[in-house]
């Protein structure tokens, strides 16, 4: 992973330093709220519905057992000895206290670490496969770029004012697990017709109030050209996009606007402006950097013992056939770790289970973990051997369940309960759906199911490209479950289809049983999923479920 050099390590003091400072004057008085409040969002922190919330970056989603265990510490020392994993590869502590986020925040930097840009109107935290550098479906590791991308966007003097916020997501495999179409920018490492390694650059995507499916703009793009062709991307935007509506200023509207035609004329016209400006200093920084990214020294062993719990033990098995991906080493596997144990809170572990992760990657797995996109923990480098003993660790620290892309792993924003934006709870509702599944005992059976959740229109839950999506919305001061279905995160991204009126708190579980009832009466066989069958049969059978007989459907239309 990447370490910090002195300049890292001086500039982010400076700006602590800087951040301090402007507390102190908040606390005194001597700012207002709304002064205060665009210096607290360059540096991460929020004021939430009961507190402040610190978002935490983490840079592509790469951690190493001590910045693990330093959150651990901060959760125990400052906040309420737990962390939030989110959608955008970051950790967020929901209640700091405002005096203590200056000390929370070197700390941070004590492990390289920091929380700029995980707010405001600037380039986000850049987010990538959460198994970069380990998938055997691999073409590259993309986390080298998403590194050189990281330090071109921090505190680039055109991009700190922007429209609006600003999402980078990066992938080095085929089969997207970044999410990349519903980026502002994604990018997909591909291979041209010589077999050169590039990207195709995807603009426009996004979801919240106007969802949109990003468009190709450039088929393939040497690696050698991507910073000056981002810098022509966000330079067109930051021209063309309105500031004058937040709710229209995304690159999505603008593309949407324009065309993609169009606008790739003008980046296209941008970028031979500025690719000679780039001199090649920022591919003598990428061939730096992706010294830092050598793969590690993967052992040869005998894998006898993960054979033998395989066959021997059920519990290790159906964790290893739901938990374990393939890894690009022989021996080796990729672990997730659910942050979804049925009844929890998606996406939180608790400082006791942060030391417990650390650990395991110390010991374990090359002293590398990482954040994924749909809120789980991933020990990417886990030789087969070691298996069955992190598997019993797990188990000890309630981390063992065994339901990664099942029903109950389910990403949820924090809703309700937190945000000051959310309109409806998302946590209850995921804890519910989780925990009748696991009474009715159909996980298995039920397969790859993707159920994501949103407590209101900006869709942190990512519902809109959920198999199952859940928007909460407030109707007359009910929270009201709106449902889509037919949503698709991956390479072929789709955005969910409504299925008609909402559902109140308490009719959300049963209505969806009803649909999953469904899917399995129309399934045309056990290995069928869920997208698969949704696509093949189409609307009209899980409308019928939802809403009974025909008179009532047209009215749902």
């Amino acid at each position: 992973m990447y370490h910090y050099t002195d300049f890292d390590s001086q500039f982010v003091a400076e700006r602590n330093a800087q951040f301090r400072a402007q507390v102190n004057r908040r606390i005194s008085g001597a700012l207002t709220e709304d002064e205060f409040k665009p210096l607290r969002l360059m540096n991460g922190l929020y004021l939430q519905l009961h507190a402040y919330m610190l978002r935490v970056a983490v840079p592509y989603g790469t951690l190493n057992s001590a910045q693990m265990r330093q959150l651990a510490y901060i959760a125990d020392r400052w906040d309420q000895g737990y962390g939030h994993f989110t959608t955008r590869q970051n950790i967020q502590f929901n209640w700091p206290k405002l005096r203590d986020v200056p000390d929370m925040l070197d700390a941070l930097a004590e492990v390289q670490m920091h929380a700029i840009q995980t707010s405001g109107n600037t380039i986000r935290n850049v987010t990538a496969d959460h198994f970069a550098g380990a998938a055997a479906d691999e073409i590259a590791d993309p986390r080298p770029v998403a590194e050189l991308i990281r330090q071109w966007s921090t505190d680039h003097p055109e991009f700190q004012f922007l429209p609006r916020k600003f999402k980078i997501a990066v992938t080095g495999s085929p089969n997207d697990r970044a999410v990349t179409k519903a980026h502002d920018i994604g990018l997909r490492m591909v291979r041209n017709n010589s077999g050169e390694a590039g990207f195709e650059v995807i603009v426009g995507g996004g979801l919240g109030r106007t969802p949109m499916i990003g468009k190709v703009v450039r088929d393939f793009l040497p690696e050698v050209d991507l910073l000056p062709y981002l810098e022509a991307v966000v330079s067109v935007w930051n021209l063309l996009g309105r500031r004058d509506n937040k709710y229209k200023s995304r690159i999505k509207i603008t593309v949407h606007k324009h065309g993609i035609d169009d606008i790739r004329a003008r980046v296209e016209d941008r970028f031979a402006l500025l690719k000679h400006a780039f001199s090649g200093v920022d591919q003598q920084l990428l061939t730096s950097i992706k010294a830092d990214f050598a793969a590690p020294a993967f052992k040869t062993r005998d894998t006898e013992p993960f054979e033998l719990a395989y066959v021997n033990d059920p519990v290790f098995r159906a964790w290893a056939d739901t938990n374990l991906s393939a890894h690009r080493a022989e021996g080796y596997a990729i672990a997730q770790i659910s942050l979804k144990a049925h009844g929890a809170t998606p996406g939180d572990a608790t400082s006791d289970q942060m030391r417990v992760m650390a650990d395991l990657a110390a010991r374990y797995g090359h002293d590398e973990l990482r954040v994924s996109h749909e809120q789980n923990i991933v020990l990417p480098h886990v030789h087969k051997a070691d298996l069955p003993a992190i598997h019993a660790a797990l188990k000890n620290a309630a981390l063992a369940t065994a339901n990664i892309g099942k029903i109950s792993d389910i990403i949820a924003c924090p809703g309700m309960d937190y945000c000051a934006l959310a309109t409806a709870r998302s946590i209850p509702i995921a804890q519910e759906i989780a925990t009748r599944f696991d009474q009715l005992k159909l996980e298995q059976d039920i397969g790859d199911l993707k159920i994501k959740i949103s407590g209101c229109i900006n869709a942190c839950g990512h519902h809109h490209v959920g198999h199952i999506g859940i928007l909460g919305l407030d109707r007359a001061g009910v929270e009201n479950y709106q449902i889509t279905l037919g949503g698709d995160h991956t390479e072929t991204a789709a955005i969910g289809q409504r299925t008609g009126p909402g559902f109140a708190a308490d009719e959300i579980v049963p209505a969806i049983e009803r649909i999953v009832d469904t899917y399995l009466s129309e399934r045309a066989s056990p290995e069928e999923r869920f997208i698969a069958t949704f696509t093949r049969v189409g609307m009209t059978p899980f409308k019928t479920a939802l809403y009974g007989d025909s008179d009532k459907r047209q009215k749902a239309a």
